[in-house]
């Protein structure tokens, strides 16, 4: 039997690879772009969510009409702290000039801090005030005290809760005197300073009453007044005459309404609604950090599962 075979001349097999090549090379793209459009419809949907779920996108929405600009502070008042003068204009300054807030508010949950940063933050506000003609609404968390106190008493008004903490008018410098203790265990201080008084905060050395007197009436005393002329500036005659006013005491929310501390108990909400006359809020606050977002995260969980753990021990202690 003869089998009739049909031979390619060189030429023709080179086209016919050429051919399986171009058709394998647009399969391959096919799947290629098929791949590339998954991915980033994939990842155009978890940045939707993610802005979704962060409030950006609310937010945005919410900014269309009038409504009420909620900055929050809250934690220690420090230069590279919770609270700073940088980080907290920088809130404020956007929430003012927001072309659509009809006031603002500022949520305070700190108990103090560097008497710097805090009139830094006062004079700020003031300056915000004038240049964009909008009133400011303090709205005190759990408490607000010296240097926070400070700040809030740039406001129009000032609100808290009932249990809230208030107060503590005054300037504190803190420290130890260790002689004594050196001395019973046998060690020997050596210090070296150029200047009479270089050395004035060593807690191991003897106190100079030259100094201590110093340090009272150049540092704390001004310090003070400052603070005390700062409350009296803007709150005028709400305050009442009580003498313990700037003496460092705190007060209870309901009590600080008598002393002109405060003007009323309302929440944030309560206040947008009934002294600003508007229903929606936007909240200004700092941005944390991945790590920062991680620990809180991990901290709510460890919570959750703790009292989870707690109520299930109780539920069945109960039916024992």
């Amino acid at each position: 039997m003869i089998k009739n075979s049909k031979t390619h001349s060189p030429e023709e097999q080179l086209a016919d690879i050429a051919k399986e090549f171009v058709k394998q090379n647009k399969s391959r793209n096919r799947w290629r772009l098929f791949f590339i459009i998954i991915f980033v419809g994939y990842f155009g949907f978890m940045s939707y969510l993610s802005i979704d779920e962060s409030g950006l996108l609310n937010d945005a929405l919410k900014k269309e009409s009038p409504f009420a600009a909620e900055v929050i502070l809250t934690g220690r008042i420090q230069t590279a702290g919770e609270i700073n003068a940088d980080d907290a204009m920088e809130l404020l300054t956007d929430a003012f000039k927001a072309e659509n807030s009809k006031g603002v508010i500022l949520r305070l949950n700190s108990p103090g801090g560097s008497p710097v940063q805090s009139s830094q933050i006062y004079n700020g506000i003031l300056r915000l005030k004038k240049q964009y003609n909008k009133k400011i609404y303090v709205v005190v968390d759990d408490i607000c005290t010296s240097g926070c106190y400070y700040i809030a008493s740039a406001a129009d008004e000032i609100y808290a809760d009932s249990s809230s903490i208030i107060g503590s008018i005054g300037v504190v410098m803190p420290g130890f005197g260790l002689v004594e203790a050196i001395n019973k265990l046998g060690i020997e201080r050596r210090i070296y300073a150029s200047g009479e008084h270089k050395a004035l905060m060593d807690s191991f050395s003897d106190e100079d009453e030259f100094v201590v007197s110093h340090i009272q009436k150049n540092i704390l005393e001004k310090s003070h007044n400052n603070f005390i002329n700062a409350v009296k500036s803007v709150r005028g005659d709400k305050l009442s005459k009580d003498t313990d006013i700037f003496t460092g005491l705190v007060w209870l929310g309901e009590d600080s309404i008598e002393l002109g501390l405060i003007d009323a108990i309302a929440d944030a909400n309560t206040v947008a609604k009934t002294v600003i006359g508007v229903d929606v809020r936007v909240i200004y606050e700092k941005e944390k950090t991945i790590l920062e977002q991680l620990t809180e995260a991990s901290a709510r969980g460890v919570a959750l599962v703790l009292s989870n753990e707690l109520l299930s021990n109780n539920f069945l202690g109960s039916l024992r």
